[in-house]
């Protein structure tokens, strides 16, 4: 048996747009969990790259979700995984600032986020790179 097989990829991306509920937040945290593992990423990463995923989302839909959606892109390259999001609302987007613990969450786990207004909406971005033998 071998062992693990990473896929250098360059540029390969993937869209998932979702209505901005929490209850689906799962199929994101999913889609980045697949994603990192085609890259090679270790159990530890992709476990590092789920956190990041639910706490930015979380942060752009809300506890009890908002009326709009939610539009992620996922951009595999070389060994990290970008994942883009882009929250539009029915009406003006809510004010978000991360917590202090979300923040230090997102710096342990990733190994650059950032939270933003974006025009109507808000948007994050993540950076995850795989670590060398990983």
């Amino acid at each position: 048996m071998g062992g693990t097989r990473v896929i250098e990829v360059h540029g390969e991306q993937v869209r998932l747009t979702l209505p901005t509920t929490p209850q689906l937040l799962r199929v994101a945290r999913l889609t980045a969990a697949g994603l990192a593992g085609r890259l090679g990423f270790s159990f530890d990463e992709i476990e590092d790259v789920k956190i990041a995923v639910d706490e930015l989302c979380f942060a752009l839909v809300g506890a009890r979700g908002r009326p709009g959606s939610l539009s992620l892109l996922y951009t595999l390259d070389l060994g990290r995984l970008v994942i883009e999001g882009t929250a539009t609302y029915e009406g003006a987007p809510p004010e978000v600032a991360p917590t202090e613990l979300s923040s230090q969450i997102l710096a342990a786990v990733v190994d650059e986020h950032e939270l933003s207004t974006d025009g109507g909406g808000l948007r994050f971005r993540l950076l995850k790179r795989r670590t060398e033998g990983g």
